[in-house]
């Protein structure tokens, strides 16, 4: 698609400074409870932008931002594809919805790969989130999935369900691995053999992103691949394992388990067998599927590099073709604010910390890595800590602040985008206290954005991609 050239709109005033966008990543509007850590702050800053500026109300959930219907809710990535679009696409839980209502999930040339793989005697493997949260996944597109190889006459196939308890309940993984059980039960007649061969909570286990930690998607792996981890017989014993052993823990921190019976792990991956991560979502998905895929991987030691036709759901990311292989078309995004820009010759420069600098720069450019126009643009990451949220909610706010104060102050840039992470992080532990204090964070740190974008006589913007504080 060809980039129209901007034109000025009429009544426009130049001025000196940049327009800086701030998203605050999961600080949405919602119910005035006390549970709610956006209500329960102490937001100065935010509260007199809203009283004293320009404002209004966005819808960041549903069909407003491409998902099927209006009772999903949004997230990080929808929320930047509109925000970097400012547009509305079908996004991946509805196009992947689609393809499995019209069977054209099957037509492809990737399922016709992986049927020839398991008639000769392969395994197939499905590697994912299995819950109904439909931000990454959907256990529905994992039953049918199931229900498809056993028509196709499959022997054998082997799942490695992540725990979520995060887009779900906290401890809810029972509700979706127990039925999970119960069709694998009901389709292993005869010749079929059909199994949870290991799992683990998605923080821990195969889901990292960004490359914020190897270790995560090595533990995955081990388990996966290799069958290694704490034996269990089966996936339902594991869980109610960890739930009595630690009646704190949460799905998303359960270590990784394997089920194993009197001959050992039931499910390693091997030569001649075929892999579907079933994750739609591209950000946690990218790393196992470079993992499966690439020849001169340095990630981790795989210990062995099994020969597997491996298939994604989506393709996660176009310009690098990961995977080579998918099930789903994915969203065709075009015509980005940031392909605007680079046409206009204006420099920009977006930051934030680990766990959302993709969000700023691969989400709000459609789904596409890397720069448009490195002469034009410059992308910041702060690194993260490697621990869980609400131990440390202020996060790296206060540094990603100094970095764009000091990109404002270099006079170098027009458009400034940022992502404060801590809503969203943060939010996902459940724990309020921690909640408030992350929101406070990026209220101190909007009240320092705000002092120095007015001095430079610029414009500043303050919105959110989506709610969970």
């Amino acid at each position: 698609m060809k980039i129209e050239k901007l034109k000025t709109c009429d009544g426009y005033k130049p001025f000196d400074g940049p327009v800086v966008l701030v998203i605050m990543d999961g600080v949405g509007i919602g119910e005035a409870a006390e549970y709610n850590g956006v209500f329960s702050a102490y937001t100065p800053t935010l509260d007199g932008l809203v009283k004293e500026q320009m404002s209004t109300r966005l819808k960041a959930h549903g069909r407003a931002v491409g998902l099927p219907t209006d009772s999903d809710m949004g997230n990080s990535e929808v929320g930047h594809n509109a925000l970097g679009a400012g547009r509305v696409f079908s996004q991946g839980a509805k196009l992947v919805g689609e393809a499995f209502e019209s069977g054209a999930v099957f037509n492809g040339r990737s399922w016709q790969e992986i049927k020839k793989r398991c008639q000769q005697g392969g395994t197939l493997h499905l590697i994912g989130l299995v819950s109904d949260g439909n931000v990454h996944s959907h256990i529905d597109h994992l039953m049918a999935l199931l229900r498809r190889s056993s028509a196709e006459g499959f022997e054998r196939v082997r799942i490695h369900g992540l725990l979520d308890g995060r887009d779900v309940g906290a401890r809810s993984a029972l509700d979706y691995f127990q039925p999970l059980d119960r069709l694998c039960q009901e389709l292993s007649t005869g010749s079929l053999d059909y199994r949870i061969g290991s799992g683990g909570g998605r923080m821990v286990t195969t889901m990292d992103r960004y490359e914020a930690d190897w270790s995560i998607v090595e533990r995955g792996w081990r388990a996966h691949v290799l069958g290694e981890g704490r034996l269990f017989t089966s996936a339902v014993a594991a869980i109610e394992s960890c739930y009595r052993e630690d009646p704190a823990i949460t799905d998303q921190y359960v270590e990784p388990f394997v089920v194993a019976d009197e001959n050992g792990p039931i499910g390693t991956i091997e030569d001649g067998d075929a892999v579907i991560f079933f994750n739609f979502r591209g950000d946690r998905a990218i790393e196992i599927s470079r993992a499966f895929e690439e020849t001169d991987f340095t990630g981790f030691d795989r210990v062995r590099f099994p020969e597997v036709f491996f298939t994604g759901m989506m393709q996660y990311d176009g310009d690098a073709a990961i995977p080579a292989h998918y099930l789903v078309e994915p969203p065709a995004i075009n015509a980005t604010l940031g392909e605007y820009l680079c046409d206009a010759g204006i420099k920009s420069y977006a930051i934030s910390e680990t766990q959302k600098y993709g969000h700023v720069t691969y989400f709000w450019n459609g789904n596409k890595s890397g720069y448009i126009d490195e002469s034009l643009e410059t992308y910041e990451e702060i690194a993260s800590d490697r621990i869980t949220f609400d131990l440390r909610p202020w996060m790296k706010a206060a540094e990603i602040t100094d970095h764009v104060i000091n990109a404002i102050e270099s006079q170098g840039y027009k458009f400034i985008r940022l992502n404060y992470a801590n809503g969203d992080m943060v939010g996902h532990t459940g724990i309020v206290p921690a909640i408030r204090i992350a929101v406070e964070t990026v209220d101190l740190c909007l009240a320092r954005l705000a002092k120095a974008v007015r001095k430079a006589g610029g414009i500043i913007v303050v919105t959110a991609d989506h709610g969970n504080a």
